[in-house]
């Protein structure tokens, strides 16, 4: 049976795509990276992907001018180039793995239920940047990470999977960020897996549904026990 075909967007080190490039090794794994597609040439990543012998595009952003930024003509032109090769590439799923691009509703809609991210922290709390220092500044005592179907709106759409993280008394970003990573590594592949083995899925009312109860969003609670 033919595997899930997916596509990596990135836009650094890409130590979450590693995470899906091990999972993706074992034969018995769902899922087959066919892209690794990054926004910037310089990404570490790529090197990554390139090891793991998996095909490689380069969309950088900055070729399309200053519009890109605005979220205008160019980010239009911009995102056409990033459909065409997902096209070329026959992909099922999209996983963004720090992927520092707004993706326009447009192209969102076009590819609903087959696009996901994962985010640092227990959704819907603490969307966008600067997450790490955020929780801590707010007092926080469990942080975590999400996996969730991308929609228009940032870090708002179905979640997939959780996994939970204590802060711990004295924590700075980077050392909260670090053990959340860890958690990161292990949720999104499993997610992944799910989906591409039609195990979950998103409904027409937009709820994530499981098949059984193994798969259900208990059991992603905490995929590193």
């Amino acid at each position: 049976m033919a595997k899930t075909r997916i596509a990596v967007l990135i836009s650094g080190r890409g130590s979450n795509l590693q995470s899906l490039i091990d999972a993706a090794a074992d034969d018995d794994y769902p899922a087959e990276i066919a892209l690794v597609l990054s926004n910037r040439p310089t990404a570490k990543g790529l090197d990554r992907a390139t090891a793991a012998r998996i095909p490689t595009k380069i969309i950088d952003h900055k070729a399309y001018g200053d519009k890109a930024q605005n979220y205008e003509d160019g980010r239009t032109d911009f995102e056409a180039a990033i459909s065409d090769a997902l096209d070329d590439a026959d992909i099922d799923y999209v996983c963004l793995a720090g992927f520092m691009r707004m993706l326009t509703g447009e192209f969102v809609n076009q590819r609903r239920g087959r696009i996901l991210n994962i985010h640092p922290s227990l959704l819907p709390a603490f969307k966008g940047l600067n997450v790490h220092e955020r929780m801590i500044n707010s007092g926080v005592k469990i942080a975590g990470c999400t996996v969730h179907f991308v929609t228009p709106e940032m870090d708002a759409g179905p979640i997939v999977g959780q996994a939970a993280v204590p802060v711990a008394p004295g924590d700075t970003p980077q050392l909260l960020a670090e053990r959340i990573l860890e958690q990161e590594h292990k949720l999104y592949p499993r997610c992944v897996a799910l989906l591409a083995s039609g195990k979950a899925r998103l409904s027409a009312g937009g709820l994530v549904l499981f098949d059984d109860d193994e798969c259900s969003a208990d059991a992603l609670a905490n995929p590193g026990r």
